[in-house]
């Protein structure tokens, strides 16, 4: 009896994972497989490219002087603001306004594992836009004078930083996708949403009448956590932050998906 039990909860577990491993692989399909989905990725690439190499400005590393990537750091994430929540905003609401969710919803999968899945595709996009930017690395590695003489703990530790800075972009604009059949409406929520977390926070912190106050305002935000990743030390305070933030966001969604059976 318990072997047969067993063998069912086997059974059980391994169909949930095809399900979810399903509508992973159909949410990276949909996007890659429109010509959205590659402009959002050239977009990054180009826009960085031409600040950190052609543009006149002082993030342009050849006119900074320096092997290093602080400039790509610092324009990345506000890039990032813009496109994540382009990659997001079809998350929920595409499906809600053609009516696809309830069809998703009679699934055999629960609410989380349906967030799970596309949590992580849009996290996967968010990599593989990344993942080319190793280039700049490659450059200032062979352009500085010695060659290499690059901060290699500092570029990784930022890399880390970057990454979880756009899992929580990704788990703020899904959430926000699930709250409206209007993409348009989730994309320009999940942006000022995002902004709000990401430089606004730090924006208050700055004005002096909080006092003390400003300190709490600035750990809340993602911008000073991210900053502490870039030194090069890896803090876990800075790691439960960012975890804690995807979490909150994740379990809102699944809240929101639950909502309906209220």
């Amino acid at each position: 009896m318990r072997l047969k039990v067993l063998n069912l909860t086997v059974a059980k577990t391994i169909q949930l994972v095809l399900f979810m491993k399903a509508l992973y692989l159909k949410e990276i399909r949909t996007f890659l497989g429109s010509i959205i989905g590659y402009m959002v990725m050239g977009v990054f690439l180009v826009l960085n490219s031409l600040f950190l190499w052609v543009f006149s400005s002082g993030a342009n590393i050849l006119e900074g002087g320096t092997a290093d990537l602080v400039s790509f750091f610092t324009i990345a994430p506000i890039i990032f603001l813009i496109l994540i929540p382009a990659i997001t905003m079809r998350s929920f609401s595409e499906e809600k306004r053609t009516g696809t969710i309830e069809l998703l919803l009679t699934r055999p999968i629960t609410d989380l594992q349906i967030v799970l899945a596309k949590y992580f595709a849009g996290l996967t996009l968010v990599f593989i836009s990344i993942l080319p930017t190793l280039i700049y690395y490659l450059s200032i590695h062979l352009l500085g004078k010695p060659v290499g003489i690059v901060d290699d703990g500092v570029i990784i530790s930022s890399y880390i930083g970057l990454l979880f800075v756009g899992s929580v972009f990704v788990a703020i604009g899904i959430f926000v996708s699930s709250l409206f059949n209007s993409q348009i409406t989730a994309l320009i929520l999940s942006v000022l949403i995002i902004w709000f977390f990401y430089m606004g926070i730090d924006f208050l912190a700055n004005y002096t009448q909080f006092g003390s106050f400003d300190i709490i305002l600035k750990n809340i935000g993602i911008s000073e956590h991210f900053k502490s990743i870039q030194k090069g030390i890896l803090v876990s305070t800075d790691f439960v932050y960012f975890i804690s933030v995807n979490i909150v966001f994740i379990l809102a969604t699944k809240l929101k998906l639950q909502s309906r059976k209220w």
